[in-house]
């Protein structure tokens, strides 16, 4: 297990996984256990299996699952294991098991299921997204892909989705086809959100700047928005002046600001601004 050296980057990164762990449990135990939603993963199963043994609660069922799965994911890939993985299977673990001592559901918030589906999907849809913005993730199901695809040639994605319909369409049995038709539909709704999610959690805005007062501009860039630029010699097809052209990547609240100044500095500017969400290098990504 990889050494965390602790700074203020890092500790900013554990409390956003933390949250991003503690979102989805919310999202879990109120809106997806009240209404046997099962939309595959852990908590489905453990939703399927609270119904077929009414002795123990789906929170028990998806403690004893996970731990299960932490200690054959430690046995099996040793310090390969996520350190990550293993922080936000237990805790999520512990939140819903916790939860559901602290504040018992006997039935749905409200009598709107699709309301109610709506916000099962979208909060661990939204969790799920932090974690995975900071390469981590829930648990469960993925430390079994870890270990298929240390050992294994299959394709991981095809395996876990149909796990995650067998635990679905196993709803239907388990609890009728209305709510099992909800959980098809959460299913659906479940990778489309968390996609969703996520591209706009990276998302930023690359500027493209034709103009000619690039010294101002540049220097506006880095000293003020603490961001770097590119400089490249260019000439207008029509006029056949030169203009210099700057290249950046600023986050959405700075490119309102660049904006306003590339307007005011340069009037005559021709400016392109487009949205990017998968930037690698210096001051974003590492390339690993």
């Amino acid at each position: 297990m990889k050494h965390i050296q602790i700074t203020e980057k890092t500790v900013n990164e554990w409390l956003m996984i933390t949250l991003g762990t503690v979102v989805m449990s919310l999202g879990i135990y109120y809106f997806k256990f009240p209404n046997h939603f099962s939309f595959g993963g852990v908590s489905g199963l453990a939703v399927v299996l609270g119904h077929w043994f009414p002795g123990a609660t789906p929170g028990d069922f998806m403690m004893v699952i996970n731990m299960a799965l932490l200690v054959i994911g430690f046995l099996v890939l040793g310090r390969d294991f996520g350190l990550k993985t293993a922080y936000v299977s237990v805790l999520s673990s512990v939140v819903i098991w916790g939860l559901e001592r602290l504040s018992p559901m006997a039935a749905p918030m409200t009598s709107q299921p699709l309301l109610e589906l709506i916000f099962g999907v979208a909060l661990p849809a939204v969790g799920s997204a932090i974690l995975f913005n900071l390469d981590a993730s829930g648990g469960g199901t993925d430390i079994v892909a870890m270990i298929l695809r240390k050992y294994t040639s299959l394709n991981i994605g095809n395996a876990l989705m149909l796990s995650d319909c067998v635990i679905t369409v196993s709803a239907c049995f388990a609890f009728g086809m209305e709510t099992g038709l909800f959980s098809i539909l959460g299913l659906l709704m479940k990778s489309l959100m968390v996609d969703l999610v996520l591209e706009n959690i990276n998302i930023h805005k690359y500027f493209h700047i034709i103009t000619t007062k690039p010294q101002e501009i540049e220097s506006f860039i880095t000293d003020v928005l603490g961001r770097s630029a590119t400089e490249m010699d260019a000439q207008g097809a029509y006029t056949h002046e030169n203009r210099k052209v700057l290249l950046t990547v600023v986050n959405r609240r700075q490119a309102v600001v660049l904006r306003k100044f590339v307007r005011q500095t340069d009037p005559s500017a021709f400016v392109l601004i487009m949205n990017t969400g998968d930037i690698i290098g210096k001051g974003f990504r590492g390339l690993n």
